[in-house]
């Protein structure tokens, strides 16, 4: 633990928890707790990425106007090139950060026997961008200076997952405690000269560059939030896009460039980007005749697969009677069924709990292969009674699978090994959740859950990768809210509101087809859920289906049925079906937003709905749907 120094008007002493990655990892943060007064973090809060040929440098600078106290030894990891920080203005000698590269250097000086890091005075009270991107440029720290006419509105701070804003730009500080801040004056800054950051010349936005070398898409309601969408606009800004868990009951529907429509179930859906290698990890249950027909049909328009899908050897093989089982199941639970896909997800993941399931490495040992299938069959058969198991089933399957080992070949891949090569190789990588957080096995609505962790545990735990491995993760959600199946929805609408959110949001399975449950967006399970994978940021989707709307609800807070708070999403099913949702209610724009790519170009009541989905969560929204097309995305 060391101490930090607060300067100026603030004197206090906090703590300090130092987390910094080992060399060669994406970034490198330092987390600050135990405020005493105000709101306080540091220019110590530096998260830079690199990529392996040191072209993209960003660089966060959380907050100015405060010192800390740096350990002698301390190493950044990664490259700060270019970055000037001396200053004429610094008192004390100048000091030299090793970052294995390139010395960066910096003005200091010594008190009680530790190095003090202090910004010049010029430079205090300036809160810089997030990811600001110096691009090989020279940017000097005396270029700076203040405005005495400030131009940013006071600073708003939000308890929550993780987010500070101020009314002209969201910023993301990542906590890892959440207490209570008070709000303080307004923070301005201008330059001049003119701060010299280099224009970004390329069609890719900033944002996407600035995400880290290992991000995540994950969801945030009950799955069908549009995540295949975001990752395919953002495959092509990474080397690997991988699946983490569960199977063919994931369905993402994303469009070409022309386009042509592509339902995906098991295959990542940064496939339709040709330099992307996709990684189907060993979290997941593979059906291959499903693969198969997934592979078949992108090859008859056109996209390579070869070479270009990886599967792990650890992953487990799903069966075709699993989907019978999972049928026969769902019977015998009769008016307490889940309301699965049937898709045999929830017995196959059965089968590899209770260690009789089948990997796909036991593909390659076709001499033991009969044995394992057999007994799996067999103890479908003697749990079951309307499975019929015979000696000629066992035969045909095993011939099948024989057909399949020899086709999957090519496509087996150690993926652990696959995945940390490159991640020290600083290939980027994304990682696709399927379904999402509230179907998560431990904190969705259980039993009304799928049978994986769609959260961000799933990640490493379905890839094989360390969690300190882990950058941004983007949290998908719609505009409001859809549930395929049983199980607890709070906001669900019943009336004619419902109905229209169904057909102008063409809410219907990908997988199934089934119509989907909607209602309003339901705040108090989202606060949940950011709570629990730490998004760095949102992607609002389907902004445009509320736009024939007079008035829109969002679901701020639960009470129970004698009027008493519930200050956390329950676990408890008869708490969900008995409480009580209270709901803001804000005007709609009634106006075709489908064209809009800009921002500032939504009705100004369209962009109070967003800042208000930020507000009340603390995390911001970066990305915002507003049609279905690759290109209906607005970069906030």
């Amino acid at each position: 633990m060391y101490p930090v120094v607060v300067e100026d008007d603030v004197r206090c002493l906090q703590s300090v928890r130092r987390s910094i990655a080992d060399p060669g990892s994406p970034f490198t943060t330092w987390n600050f707790a135990n405020t005493t007064r105000g709101f306080i973090c540091s220019f110590l809060g530096v998260t830079c990425w690199n990529d392996q040929e040191n072209r993209v440098i960003t660089l966060t600078l959380r907050e100015a106007g405060l010192a800390g106290t740096i350990p002698s030894d301390l190493q950044y990891c990664g490259s700060l090139q270019n970055l000037d920080l001396s200053d004429n203005n610094l008192n004390g000698s100048s000091g030299t950060f090793q970052n294995g590269k390139t010395d960066t250097k910096a003005r200091h000086k010594e008190e009680s026997g530790e190095r003090l890091f202090t910004l010049p005075p010029t430079a205090r009270s300036f809160l810089w961008k997030p990811l600001l991107s110096l691009s090989r440029t020279v940017m000097s720290i005396t270029s700076l200076r203040l405005d005495t006419n400030p131009i940013s509105a006071p600073r708003r701070a939000f308890n929550g997952a993780g987010g500070i804003f101020f009314n002209t730009q969201p910023v993301r500080i990542a906590f890892h405690n959440h207490h209570q801040w008070r709000k303080t004056g307004p923070i301005s800054c201008s330059a001049s000269p003119p701060v010299a950051v280099e224009e970004h010349t390329s069609d890719t936005p900033s944002r996407i560059d600035a995400l880290s070398q290992v991000s995540g898409v994950l969801g945030c309601q009950w799955g069908d939030e549009g995540k295949g969408k975001l990752v395919d606009i953002l495959a092509k800004h990474f080397d690997v896009v991988a699946r983490c868990q569960g199977g063919a009951n994931a369905g993402h529907t994303i469009y070409n460039s022309e386009g042509k429509k592509f339902a995906l179930h098991l295959v990542p859906s940064g496939i339709l980007n040709e330099e992307t290698t996709c990684v189907i990890g060993n979290g997941v249950v593979v059906h291959l005749p499903g693969l198969f027909k997934e592979i078949d049909g992108l090859e008859s328009n056109g996209i390579s697969c070869k070479g270009r899908i990886l599967v792990s050897d650890r992953a487990h093989l799903l069966f075709d009677f699993h989907q019978e089982v999972d049928g026969l199941r769902e019977a015998e639970l009769a008016k307490s069924f889940i309301g699965t896909t049937k898709r045999g997800i929830g017995p196959c993941y059965s089968s590899k709990v209770i260690r009789n399931g089948i990997r796909v490495s036991d593909l390659r040992h076709m001499d033991t292969f009969p044995q394992k299938l057999d007994l799996l069959l067999s103890d479908a058969a003697s749990r079951f009674k309307d499975f019929k198991y015979t000696s000629d089933m066992l035969r045909e399957e095993v011939e099948r699978y024989k057909k399949f080992a020899e086709r999957l070949e090519p496509f087996i891949c150690d993926t652990v090994h696959f995945m940390n090569e490159s991640i020290l190789q600083k290939k980027k990588i994304l990682v696709e959740g399927g379904q999402a957080t509230m179907l998560d096995i431990d904190f969705g609505t259980y039993p009304f859950v799928t049978s994986s962790s769609p959260s961000a545990g799933g990640i490493c735990t379905g890839l094989g990768i360390a969690p300190r491995t882990l950058g941004d993760i983007i949290g998908v959600v719609k505009a409001y809210t859809t549930r395929v199946g049983s199980g607890p929805f709070p906001t669900e609408l019943l009336d004619k509101a419902g109905d229209l959110l169904r057909f102008s949001g063409q809410e219907f399975g990908t997988t199934t087809g089934r119509p989907r449950r909607c209602g309003w967006l339901d705040i108090v399970a989202l606060k949940y859920v950011c709570q629990i994978n730490g998004f760095s940021s949102l992607n609002l989707t389907k902004l445009d289906v509320l736009s024939d709307l007079s008035e829109i609800q969002l679901g701020v807070s639960y009470k129970n049925p004698d009027g008493t708070p519930i200050n956390s999403f329950p676990a408890d099913l008869h708490v969900l079906n008995q409480l009580k949702v209270e709901y803001e209610t804000m005007p709609g724009w009634q106006t075709d937003i489908s064209s809009v790519r800009n921002y500032s170009d939504l009705p100004k009541i369209a962009r109070q709905y967003v800042e208000r989905i930020e507000e009340l969560v603390g995390v911001p929204i970066h990305y915002i749907g507003v049609g279905p097309g690759r290109d209906a995305l607005i970069y906030k």
